[in-house]
Protein backbone atom coordinates (compact mmCIF):
# COMPACT_ATOMS: atom_id res chain seq x y z
CA UNK A 1 0.00 0.00 0.00
CA UNK A 2 1.70 3.42 -1.15
CA UNK A 3 0.12 5.56 2.38
CA UNK A 4 -1.20 9.20 0.88
CA UNK A 5 0.95 12.21 2.29
CA UNK A 6 -0.73 16.03 1.99
CA UNK A 7 1.28 16.39 -1.64
CA UNK A 8 0.39 13.36 -3.13
CA UNK A 9 -2.53 13.59 -6.11
CA UNK A 10 -4.94 11.02 -5.89
CA UNK A 11 -8.44 9.71 -7.10
CA UNK A 12 -10.54 8.91 -4.16
CA UNK A 13 -13.73 6.78 -3.88
CA UNK A 14 -15.42 8.04 -0.23
CA UNK A 15 -17.83 7.21 1.94
CA UNK A 16 -19.09 9.91 4.42
CA UNK A 17 -21.09 9.37 7.38
CA UNK A 18 -24.00 11.69 7.38
CA UNK A 19 -27.38 10.80 9.33
CA UNK A 20 -26.65 7.62 9.68
CA UNK A 21 -26.56 7.20 6.19
CA UNK A 22 -23.30 5.99 3.96
CA UNK A 23 -23.27 7.90 0.45
CA UNK A 24 -20.49 7.63 -2.01
CA UNK A 25 -18.86 10.55 -3.51
CA UNK A 26 -16.12 10.78 -6.33
CA UNK A 27 -13.20 13.33 -6.23
CA UNK A 28 -12.95 14.46 -10.08
CA UNK A 29 -10.55 12.72 -11.85
CA UNK A 30 -9.34 15.81 -13.62
CA UNK A 31 -8.06 17.18 -10.51
CA UNK A 32 -4.24 16.81 -10.59
CA UNK A 33 -3.50 19.00 -7.88
CA UNK A 34 -1.97 18.85 -4.12
CA UNK A 35 -5.69 18.01 -2.24
CA UNK A 36 -4.84 20.40 0.53
CA UNK A 37 -6.18 23.52 -0.24
CA UNK A 38 -7.83 22.81 -3.08
CA UNK A 39 -11.48 22.95 -4.23
CA UNK A 40 -12.90 19.61 -5.35
CA UNK A 41 -15.90 19.09 -6.94
CA UNK A 42 -17.37 16.02 -5.50
CA UNK A 43 -19.87 13.24 -6.98
CA UNK A 44 -22.55 11.84 -5.03
CA UNK A 45 -24.25 8.88 -7.33
CA UNK A 46 -24.35 9.93 -10.88
CA UNK A 47 -24.81 14.04 -10.22
CA UNK A 48 -22.34 16.60 -9.34
CA UNK A 49 -22.71 17.78 -5.88
CA UNK A 50 -21.14 21.66 -4.19
CA UNK A 51 -17.23 22.08 -4.47
CA UNK A 52 -15.69 21.47 -1.06
CA UNK A 53 -12.72 22.84 -0.15
CA UNK A 54 -9.90 19.54 1.60
CA UNK A 55 -8.45 21.10 5.04
CA UNK A 56 -6.17 18.16 5.61
CA UNK A 57 -5.29 14.47 5.06
CA UNK A 58 -4.69 12.04 7.68
CA UNK A 59 -3.52 8.71 6.42
CA UNK A 60 -3.34 5.22 8.23
CA UNK A 61 -2.01 1.82 7.33
CA UNK A 62 -5.06 1.06 5.13
CA UNK A 63 -7.39 4.04 4.56
CA UNK A 64 -6.69 7.85 4.33
CA UNK A 65 -9.06 10.75 5.57
CA UNK A 66 -10.51 14.04 3.83
CA UNK A 67 -10.95 16.63 6.15
CA UNK A 68 -12.83 19.16 3.98
CA UNK A 69 -15.63 21.92 4.12
CA UNK A 70 -18.90 22.63 2.36
CA UNK A 71 -20.50 25.53 1.68
CA UNK A 72 -23.35 24.25 3.33
CA UNK A 73 -21.69 23.02 6.60
CA UNK A 74 -19.07 22.58 8.79
CA UNK A 75 -15.60 20.75 8.45
CA UNK A 76 -16.61 17.26 7.61
CA UNK A 77 -14.42 13.76 7.41
CA UNK A 78 -14.59 11.54 4.66
CA UNK A 79 -13.12 7.75 4.82
CA UNK A 80 -11.75 6.71 1.48
CA UNK A 81 -10.58 3.77 0.61
CA UNK A 82 -7.19 4.17 -0.74
CA UNK A 83 -7.18 4.90 -4.78
CA UNK A 84 -3.42 6.20 -4.83
CA UNK A 85 -2.18 7.81 -8.39
CA UNK A 86 0.48 5.23 -8.16
CA UNK A 87 1.21 5.75 -12.19
CA UNK A 88 0.92 8.60 -13.94
CA UNK A 89 2.49 8.48 -17.05
CA UNK A 90 2.49 10.75 -20.34
CA UNK A 91 4.16 9.94 -23.40
CA UNK A 92 7.51 10.62 -23.87
CA UNK A 93 7.41 11.24 -27.58
CA UNK A 94 10.89 11.72 -28.26
CA UNK A 95 11.95 8.66 -27.10
CA UNK A 96 8.58 7.16 -28.69
CA UNK A 97 9.47 8.49 -32.07
CA UNK A 98 12.95 7.88 -32.61
CA UNK A 99 12.18 4.21 -31.02
CA UNK A 100 9.17 4.14 -34.08
CA UNK A 101 11.70 5.69 -36.47
CA UNK A 102 13.94 2.68 -36.26
CA UNK A 103 11.13 -0.02 -36.28
CA UNK A 104 9.69 1.25 -39.37
CA UNK A 105 13.69 1.83 -41.02
CA UNK A 106 13.09 -2.20 -40.77
CA UNK A 107 9.96 -2.80 -42.14
CA UNK A 108 11.07 -3.74 -45.43
CA UNK A 109 12.27 -6.81 -43.81
CA UNK A 110 9.63 -7.05 -41.81
CA UNK A 111 7.24 -7.56 -44.33
CA UNK A 112 5.50 -11.03 -44.05
CA UNK A 113 3.70 -12.82 -47.48
CA UNK A 114 5.68 -16.28 -47.71
CA UNK A 115 7.52 -17.16 -50.31
CA UNK A 116 8.33 -13.98 -51.68
CA UNK A 117 8.42 -12.29 -47.86
CA UNK A 118 9.74 -14.10 -45.07
CA UNK A 119 9.82 -11.77 -41.98
CA UNK A 120 13.08 -11.47 -39.63
CA UNK A 121 10.91 -9.95 -36.67
CA UNK A 122 14.43 -10.18 -34.64
CA UNK A 123 15.52 -6.68 -36.59
CA UNK A 124 12.65 -4.92 -34.68
CA UNK A 125 13.32 -6.75 -31.08
CA UNK A 126 16.82 -5.54 -31.61
CA UNK A 127 15.66 -2.15 -31.22
CA UNK A 128 12.83 -2.69 -28.46
CA UNK A 129 15.75 -4.35 -26.13
CA UNK A 130 18.71 -1.44 -26.91
CA UNK A 131 15.51 0.72 -25.12
CA UNK A 132 15.09 -1.40 -21.98
CA UNK A 133 18.41 -3.47 -21.20
CA UNK A 134 19.31 -0.68 -19.20
CA UNK A 135 16.68 -1.26 -17.09
CA UNK A 136 16.56 -5.38 -17.02
CA UNK A 137 17.23 -7.74 -14.31
CA UNK A 138 20.46 -9.05 -15.88
CA UNK A 139 21.62 -4.98 -15.71
CA UNK A 140 20.31 -4.75 -11.95
CA UNK A 141 16.52 -3.37 -13.44
CA UNK A 142 13.15 -3.99 -13.01
CA UNK A 143 12.64 -5.33 -16.47
CA UNK A 144 12.51 -9.30 -17.03
CA UNK A 145 13.47 -9.54 -20.88
CA UNK A 146 12.90 -12.63 -22.59
CA UNK A 147 13.51 -13.34 -26.18
CA UNK A 148 11.54 -16.57 -27.21
CA UNK A 149 12.32 -17.88 -30.56
CA UNK A 150 11.26 -20.82 -31.89
CA UNK A 151 12.33 -20.30 -35.99
CA UNK A 152 15.58 -18.64 -36.65
CA UNK A 153 15.57 -15.01 -36.93
CA UNK A 154 12.07 -14.74 -35.92
CA UNK A 155 11.58 -14.10 -32.06
CA UNK A 156 8.67 -13.28 -29.56
CA UNK A 157 9.40 -10.89 -27.09
CA UNK A 158 8.41 -11.07 -23.10
CA UNK A 159 8.41 -8.62 -21.09
CA UNK A 160 7.44 -8.99 -17.06
CA UNK A 161 7.97 -5.64 -14.71
CA UNK A 162 7.07 -7.28 -11.02
CA UNK A 163 8.70 -5.22 -8.38
CA UNK A 164 6.50 -6.30 -5.86
CA UNK A 165 7.00 -10.23 -6.91
CA UNK A 166 3.41 -10.50 -7.24
CA UNK A 167 1.39 -14.05 -8.95
CA UNK A 168 -1.67 -11.32 -9.94
CA UNK A 169 -1.21 -10.04 -13.70
CA UNK A 170 -2.26 -7.64 -16.04
CA UNK A 171 -0.58 -8.44 -19.77
CA UNK A 172 -0.43 -6.40 -23.09
CA UNK A 173 -0.62 -9.47 -25.81
CA UNK A 174 -1.26 -8.94 -29.39
CA UNK A 175 1.14 -6.07 -30.65
CA UNK A 176 3.04 -8.13 -33.53
CA UNK A 177 6.25 -7.15 -35.36
CA UNK A 178 5.41 -8.18 -38.65
CA UNK A 179 3.59 -6.12 -41.11
CA UNK A 180 2.01 -6.77 -44.22
CA UNK A 181 3.45 -5.55 -47.57
CA UNK A 182 4.15 -1.95 -49.28
CA UNK A 183 4.86 -0.80 -52.72
CA UNK A 184 6.81 2.29 -52.50
CA UNK A 185 5.25 3.02 -55.98
CA UNK A 186 1.98 3.56 -54.56
CA UNK A 187 2.69 5.67 -51.88
CA UNK A 188 3.30 9.46 -51.48
CA UNK A 189 5.65 8.40 -48.37
CA UNK A 190 8.80 5.79 -48.32
CA UNK A 191 6.64 3.21 -46.76
CA UNK A 192 9.61 1.86 -45.61
CA UNK A 193 11.00 5.15 -43.47
CA UNK A 194 9.10 7.16 -40.70
CA UNK A 195 8.00 10.20 -42.07
CA UNK A 196 6.85 13.18 -39.89
CA UNK A 197 4.15 15.25 -40.73
CA UNK A 198 2.65 17.18 -38.10
CA UNK A 199 0.33 14.89 -36.03
CA UNK A 200 1.07 12.04 -38.31
CA UNK A 201 3.67 9.63 -38.75
CA UNK A 202 3.85 7.60 -41.47
CA UNK A 203 5.36 4.77 -42.46
CA UNK A 204 4.53 0.99 -42.73
CA UNK A 205 3.24 -0.58 -39.23
CA UNK A 206 2.86 2.57 -37.56
CA UNK A 207 -0.75 1.80 -37.03
CA UNK A 208 -0.56 -2.04 -37.37
CA UNK A 209 1.24 -2.51 -35.17
CA UNK A 210 4.87 -1.18 -34.64
CA UNK A 211 3.77 1.90 -33.05
CA UNK A 212 2.15 -0.24 -30.62
CA UNK A 213 5.14 -1.66 -30.07
CA UNK A 214 7.10 1.16 -29.61
CA UNK A 215 4.17 2.73 -27.38
CA UNK A 216 4.37 0.27 -25.30
CA UNK A 217 7.92 -0.21 -25.11
CA UNK A 218 8.31 3.38 -23.55
CA UNK A 219 5.34 2.30 -21.08
CA UNK A 220 7.95 -0.03 -19.45
CA UNK A 221 10.95 2.19 -19.56
CA UNK A 222 9.18 4.83 -17.81
CA UNK A 223 7.41 2.46 -15.03
CA UNK A 224 11.55 1.12 -14.23
CA UNK A 225 12.49 5.31 -14.78
CA UNK A 226 10.00 6.55 -12.04
CA UNK A 227 10.54 3.31 -10.26
CA UNK A 228 6.56 2.64 -10.01
CA UNK A 229 5.54 0.85 -6.95
CA UNK A 230 2.53 -2.44 -8.64
CA UNK A 231 0.77 -5.11 -6.57
CA UNK A 232 0.50 -6.86 -9.61
CA UNK A 233 2.91 -8.05 -12.20
CA UNK A 234 2.23 -6.07 -15.88
CA UNK A 235 3.70 -8.29 -18.49
CA UNK A 236 3.94 -7.50 -22.46
CA UNK A 237 4.54 -10.37 -25.31
CA UNK A 238 5.60 -8.84 -28.50
CA UNK A 239 4.95 -11.43 -31.06
CA UNK A 240 6.26 -12.54 -34.22
CA UNK A 241 4.07 -14.05 -37.38
CA UNK A 242 0.57 -12.34 -36.90
CA UNK A 243 -0.13 -10.85 -40.75
CA UNK A 244 0.55 -14.72 -41.80
CA UNK A 245 0.79 -17.74 -40.63
CA UNK A 246 1.16 -20.26 -42.99
CA UNK A 247 4.75 -20.65 -41.59
CA UNK A 248 3.72 -22.90 -38.24
CA UNK A 249 5.24 -22.78 -34.90
CA UNK A 250 6.47 -19.33 -35.00
CA UNK A 251 4.52 -16.72 -33.03
CA UNK A 252 2.10 -16.55 -30.28
CA UNK A 253 0.34 -20.09 -31.29
CA UNK A 254 3.35 -21.98 -30.23
CA UNK A 255 3.75 -19.53 -27.03
CA UNK A 256 0.04 -20.96 -25.60
CA UNK A 257 1.36 -24.49 -27.30
CA UNK A 258 4.36 -24.67 -24.99
CA UNK A 259 2.81 -22.98 -21.90
CA UNK A 260 4.78 -19.44 -22.27
CA UNK A 261 1.51 -17.79 -21.13
CA UNK A 262 0.17 -19.96 -18.89
CA UNK A 263 0.79 -17.43 -15.80
CA UNK A 264 -1.42 -14.88 -17.64
CA UNK A 265 -4.54 -16.63 -16.74
CA UNK A 266 -4.53 -14.62 -13.31
CA UNK A 267 -5.50 -11.23 -14.49
CA UNK A 268 -6.68 -9.79 -17.71
CA UNK A 269 -4.83 -10.12 -20.94
CA UNK A 270 -5.90 -6.69 -23.14
CA UNK A 271 -4.57 -7.66 -26.73
CA UNK A 272 -3.60 -4.43 -28.38
CA UNK A 273 -4.07 -4.51 -32.11
CA UNK A 274 -7.23 -2.76 -33.05
CA UNK A 275 -7.67 0.99 -33.72
CA UNK A 276 -9.73 3.89 -33.06
CA UNK A 277 -8.78 4.41 -29.62
CA UNK A 278 -12.07 3.19 -28.24
CA UNK A 279 -12.26 -0.70 -26.52
CA UNK A 280 -13.11 -3.27 -29.04
CA UNK A 281 -15.98 -5.49 -27.78
CA UNK A 282 -16.01 -8.29 -30.56
CA UNK A 283 -14.71 -9.41 -33.65
CA UNK A 284 -15.57 -12.14 -36.10
CA UNK A 285 -14.72 -15.86 -36.59
CA UNK A 286 -13.19 -15.88 -40.59
CA UNK A 287 -12.65 -18.52 -42.80
CA UNK A 288 -11.15 -17.97 -46.03
CA UNK A 289 -12.42 -20.24 -49.02
CA UNK A 290 -11.95 -21.94 -52.47
CA UNK A 291 -14.85 -23.62 -54.05
CA UNK A 292 -13.69 -24.72 -57.53
CA UNK A 293 -16.61 -26.16 -60.00
CA UNK A 294 -16.13 -28.67 -62.90
CA UNK A 295 -17.71 -28.12 -66.27
CA UNK A 296 -16.77 -30.14 -69.52
CA UNK A 297 -15.02 -27.88 -72.06
CA UNK A 298 -16.42 -27.24 -75.67
CA UNK A 299 -16.64 -24.97 -78.17
CA UNK A 300 -18.62 -21.95 -77.83
CA UNK A 301 -20.55 -22.46 -80.64
CA UNK A 302 -22.09 -25.92 -79.90
CA UNK A 303 -23.36 -24.53 -75.96
CA UNK A 304 -25.31 -28.03 -75.81
CA UNK A 305 -22.22 -29.81 -75.88
CA UNK A 306 -20.49 -28.48 -73.22
CA UNK A 307 -20.98 -27.73 -69.55
CA UNK A 308 -19.96 -23.75 -68.50
CA UNK A 309 -18.03 -24.02 -65.54
CA UNK A 310 -18.65 -20.29 -64.81
CA UNK A 311 -22.48 -20.31 -64.82
CA UNK A 312 -22.66 -22.85 -62.80
CA UNK A 313 -20.43 -21.63 -59.84
CA UNK A 314 -21.88 -18.58 -60.35
CA UNK A 315 -24.97 -20.11 -59.22
CA UNK A 316 -23.75 -22.31 -56.86
CA UNK A 317 -22.16 -19.49 -54.93
CA UNK A 318 -25.56 -17.73 -55.52
CA UNK A 319 -26.66 -20.88 -54.02
CA UNK A 320 -25.32 -21.43 -50.65
CA UNK A 321 -25.01 -17.57 -50.17
CA UNK A 322 -28.79 -17.25 -49.70
CA UNK A 323 -28.54 -20.84 -47.60
CA UNK A 324 -25.93 -19.22 -45.63
CA UNK A 325 -28.11 -16.07 -44.67
CA UNK A 326 -30.99 -18.16 -43.52
CA UNK A 327 -29.22 -20.46 -41.64
CA UNK A 328 -26.88 -17.76 -39.77
CA UNK A 329 -29.51 -14.71 -39.89
CA UNK A 330 -28.11 -11.31 -37.89
CA UNK A 331 -27.87 -12.45 -34.51
CA UNK A 332 -29.35 -10.35 -31.15
CA UNK A 333 -26.43 -9.83 -29.21
CA UNK A 334 -24.93 -8.36 -32.52
CA UNK A 335 -26.86 -4.96 -31.31
CA UNK A 336 -25.59 -4.81 -28.05
CA UNK A 337 -22.07 -5.35 -29.06
CA UNK A 338 -22.39 -2.86 -31.68
CA UNK A 339 -21.16 -4.77 -34.19
CA UNK A 340 -21.37 -2.84 -37.78
CA UNK A 341 -21.96 -5.62 -40.02
CA UNK A 342 -24.28 -9.60 -39.20
CA UNK A 343 -21.87 -12.63 -40.32
CA UNK A 344 -21.59 -12.62 -43.64
CA UNK A 345 -20.48 -15.10 -46.84
CA UNK A 346 -18.99 -13.41 -50.02
CA UNK A 347 -16.82 -14.25 -53.37
CA UNK A 348 -13.61 -12.26 -53.79
CA UNK A 349 -11.81 -13.76 -55.94
CA UNK A 350 -12.64 -15.77 -59.08
CA UNK A 351 -10.19 -17.51 -61.82
CA UNK A 352 -11.02 -20.04 -64.80
CA UNK A 353 -9.04 -22.19 -67.04
CA UNK A 354 -7.22 -20.53 -69.94
CA UNK A 355 -8.31 -20.21 -73.33
CA UNK A 356 -10.09 -18.46 -75.98
CA UNK A 357 -13.11 -16.31 -76.28
CA UNK A 358 -15.05 -19.01 -78.14
CA UNK A 359 -14.51 -21.99 -75.84
CA UNK A 360 -16.53 -22.57 -72.84
CA UNK A 361 -14.24 -22.69 -69.62
CA UNK A 362 -14.30 -26.33 -68.11
CA UNK A 363 -12.83 -25.06 -64.44
CA UNK A 364 -13.81 -22.00 -62.81
CA UNK A 365 -12.31 -21.60 -58.88
CA UNK A 366 -13.86 -18.73 -56.98
CA UNK A 367 -12.71 -17.95 -53.45
CA UNK A 368 -14.18 -15.50 -50.70
CA UNK A 369 -14.70 -15.67 -47.13
CA UNK A 370 -17.41 -16.41 -43.95
CA UNK A 371 -17.11 -13.47 -41.60
CA UNK A 372 -19.34 -15.29 -38.22
CA UNK A 373 -19.81 -12.86 -35.22
CA UNK A 374 -18.77 -15.01 -32.37
CA UNK A 375 -22.03 -15.43 -31.24
CA UNK A 376 -22.50 -18.78 -34.13
CA UNK A 377 -19.80 -21.31 -34.18
CA UNK A 378 -17.62 -21.84 -37.16
CA UNK A 379 -17.17 -25.02 -36.89
CA UNK A 380 -20.59 -26.00 -37.49
CA UNK A 381 -20.71 -23.03 -39.53
CA UNK A 382 -17.96 -24.97 -42.48
CA UNK A 383 -20.47 -28.45 -41.98
CA UNK A 384 -23.00 -26.24 -43.03
CA UNK A 385 -21.65 -24.98 -46.05
CA UNK A 386 -19.86 -28.54 -46.55
CA UNK A 387 -23.62 -29.43 -46.74
CA UNK A 388 -24.88 -27.17 -49.19
CA UNK A 389 -22.66 -28.35 -51.23
CA UNK A 390 -23.02 -32.05 -51.10
CA UNK A 391 -26.76 -31.32 -51.93
CA UNK A 392 -25.34 -29.32 -55.23
CA UNK A 393 -23.56 -32.81 -56.28
CA UNK A 394 -25.87 -35.20 -55.19
CA UNK A 395 -28.51 -33.30 -58.07
CA UNK A 396 -26.64 -30.04 -60.25
CA UNK A 397 -29.80 -29.64 -61.84
CA UNK A 398 -30.98 -28.20 -58.29
CA UNK A 399 -29.31 -24.80 -59.33
CA UNK A 400 -31.21 -22.47 -62.27
CA UNK A 401 -29.66 -22.64 -65.85
CA UNK A 402 -29.28 -19.87 -67.74
CA UNK A 403 -30.99 -20.46 -71.29
CA UNK A 404 -31.94 -23.21 -73.35
CA UNK A 405 -28.83 -24.30 -73.97
CA UNK A 406 -27.35 -23.98 -70.76
CA UNK A 407 -27.13 -27.77 -68.56
CA UNK A 408 -25.45 -28.88 -65.49
CA UNK A 409 -25.64 -32.24 -66.37
CA UNK A 410 -25.63 -33.79 -70.23
CA UNK A 411 -25.02 -37.09 -72.44
CA UNK A 412 -22.93 -36.58 -75.14
CA UNK A 413 -21.99 -40.14 -77.18
CA UNK A 414 -23.55 -42.20 -74.72
CA UNK A 415 -21.45 -40.85 -71.91
CA UNK A 416 -23.45 -38.60 -68.91
CA UNK A 417 -21.22 -35.70 -67.85
CA UNK A 418 -22.09 -33.75 -64.21
CA UNK A 419 -21.09 -30.79 -63.26
CA UNK A 420 -19.09 -31.10 -59.74
CA UNK A 421 -18.05 -28.55 -56.95
CA UNK A 422 -15.24 -29.38 -54.41
CA UNK A 423 -15.48 -27.04 -51.62
CA UNK A 424 -11.68 -26.40 -49.44
CA UNK A 425 -10.85 -23.94 -46.29
CA UNK A 426 -7.91 -22.07 -46.98
CA UNK A 427 -5.88 -23.10 -43.44
CA UNK A 428 -7.63 -23.15 -40.60
CA UNK A 429 -10.57 -20.47 -39.18
CA UNK A 430 -9.60 -17.80 -36.92
CA UNK A 431 -12.17 -17.57 -33.89
CA UNK A 432 -13.91 -14.82 -32.89
CA UNK A 433 -14.50 -13.07 -29.35
CA UNK A 434 -17.11 -11.22 -27.39
CA UNK A 435 -15.37 -10.00 -24.93
CA UNK A 436 -16.70 -10.38 -21.46
CA UNK A 437 -18.28 -7.17 -20.60
CA UNK A 438 -18.69 -7.87 -16.99
CA UNK A 439 -15.18 -8.75 -16.48
CA UNK A 440 -13.11 -6.09 -14.29
CA UNK A 441 -10.55 -6.42 -17.03
CA UNK A 442 -13.12 -4.93 -19.38
CA UNK A 443 -14.43 -1.97 -17.04
CA UNK A 444 -11.44 -0.56 -15.89
CA UNK A 445 -10.56 -0.25 -19.78
CA UNK A 446 -14.18 1.67 -20.77
CA UNK A 447 -13.71 3.68 -17.87
CA UNK A 448 -10.09 4.64 -18.42
CA UNK A 449 -10.90 5.19 -21.86
CA UNK A 450 -13.72 7.53 -21.07
CA UNK A 451 -11.75 9.68 -18.84
CA UNK A 452 -9.45 10.23 -21.14
CA UNK A 453 -11.63 10.76 -24.39
CA UNK A 454 -14.86 11.94 -23.50
CA UNK A 455 -17.85 11.43 -25.60
CA UNK A 456 -15.35 10.18 -28.43
CA UNK A 457 -14.95 6.78 -26.58
CA UNK A 458 -17.46 4.84 -28.15
CA UNK A 459 -16.80 0.69 -27.69
CA UNK A 460 -17.47 -0.95 -30.44
CA UNK A 461 -17.34 -4.32 -32.69
CA UNK A 462 -16.51 -5.41 -36.01
CA UNK A 463 -15.96 -8.48 -38.70
CA UNK A 464 -12.54 -7.99 -38.64
CA UNK A 465 -10.60 -11.11 -37.11
CA UNK A 466 -7.96 -11.42 -34.76
CA UNK A 467 -5.49 -14.36 -34.16
CA UNK A 468 -5.76 -16.88 -31.57
CA UNK A 469 -8.10 -14.15 -29.69
CA UNK A 470 -11.17 -16.15 -29.45
CA UNK A 471 -8.74 -19.53 -28.52
CA UNK A 472 -7.51 -17.44 -25.43
CA UNK A 473 -10.57 -17.07 -24.63
CA UNK A 474 -12.27 -20.78 -24.82
CA UNK A 475 -9.09 -21.90 -22.86
CA UNK A 476 -9.56 -19.38 -19.80
CA UNK A 477 -8.11 -16.21 -20.58
CA UNK A 478 -9.99 -12.96 -19.97
CA UNK A 479 -9.40 -11.28 -23.63
CA UNK A 480 -9.74 -7.54 -24.25
CA UNK A 481 -9.05 -5.70 -27.37
CA UNK A 482 -8.00 -2.46 -28.14
CA UNK A 483 -5.83 -0.21 -30.18
CA UNK A 484 -4.68 2.96 -31.16
CA UNK A 485 -3.77 3.62 -34.97
CA UNK A 486 -6.62 4.40 -37.31
CA UNK A 487 -8.63 1.63 -39.09
CA UNK A 488 -9.26 3.84 -42.16
CA UNK A 489 -4.96 3.11 -43.20
CA UNK A 490 -5.28 -0.47 -42.04
CA UNK A 491 -2.92 -2.34 -44.48
CA UNK A 492 -3.53 0.17 -47.05
CA UNK A 493 -1.23 2.93 -48.97
CA UNK A 494 -0.19 6.04 -47.04
CA UNK A 495 -0.35 4.01 -43.11
CA UNK A 496 0.08 6.21 -40.47
CA UNK A 497 -0.53 7.20 -36.76
CA UNK A 498 -1.51 10.32 -34.63
CA UNK A 499 0.93 11.41 -32.37
CA UNK A 500 -1.77 12.86 -30.14
CA UNK A 501 -3.68 9.28 -30.45
CA UNK A 502 -0.56 7.82 -28.92
CA UNK A 503 -0.38 9.86 -25.85
CA UNK A 504 -4.12 9.68 -25.55
CA UNK A 505 -3.28 5.66 -25.47
CA UNK A 506 -0.43 6.25 -22.61
CA UNK A 507 -3.12 8.10 -20.60
CA UNK A 508 -5.29 5.58 -20.95
CA UNK A 509 -2.81 2.97 -20.00
CA UNK A 510 -1.67 5.00 -16.75
CA UNK A 511 -5.25 5.00 -15.69
CA UNK A 512 -5.74 1.31 -16.49
CA UNK A 513 -3.20 0.40 -14.40
CA UNK A 514 -4.03 2.67 -11.55
CA UNK A 515 -7.31 1.09 -11.95
CA UNK A 516 -5.87 -2.21 -11.10
CA UNK A 517 -3.73 -1.18 -8.47
CA UNK A 518 -6.45 0.32 -6.43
Amino acid sequence: MVLLTEHQTCLARCTTFEQNVYAPYQIDHATRADLKGSTCPMKRGSNWGSVFTVLKIETTNVRFQLVYESPRGPPTRAVCKSYEMAVEIELNSDRFVQLLGKLIGEAKYLQNNPPKFIPQEDRAIQHVKEVLEPFSTAKGGPIQIDHVTFVEGRGNLILTYNPSGSKRTVAFVGSHLDVVPANPETWNHDPFSLTVEGDKLYGRGTTDCLGHVALITDLFAQLAEKKVSLNFSLVAVFIASEENTSIPGVGVEKLVELGKLDHLRDGPVYWVDSADSSPCMGTASAAMWTLRAEGRLFHSGLPHKGINSQEFVNEAVAYLQKRFYEDFPPHPKETEYKFATPSTMKPTLIKCSEGSVNQIPPWTEVQGDIRLTPFYNIDECVKKVEGYVKKINDDPTILPTRGPCSKYVITAEGVEYRAKLEFKLNGSPLRGIACNLESTGYKHLEAASSEVLGAASQPYSLTGSLPLVGDLQAAGFDIQVCGYGHTSVYHGNNEYCSLSCMKNAMKIFSLLLNKHNA
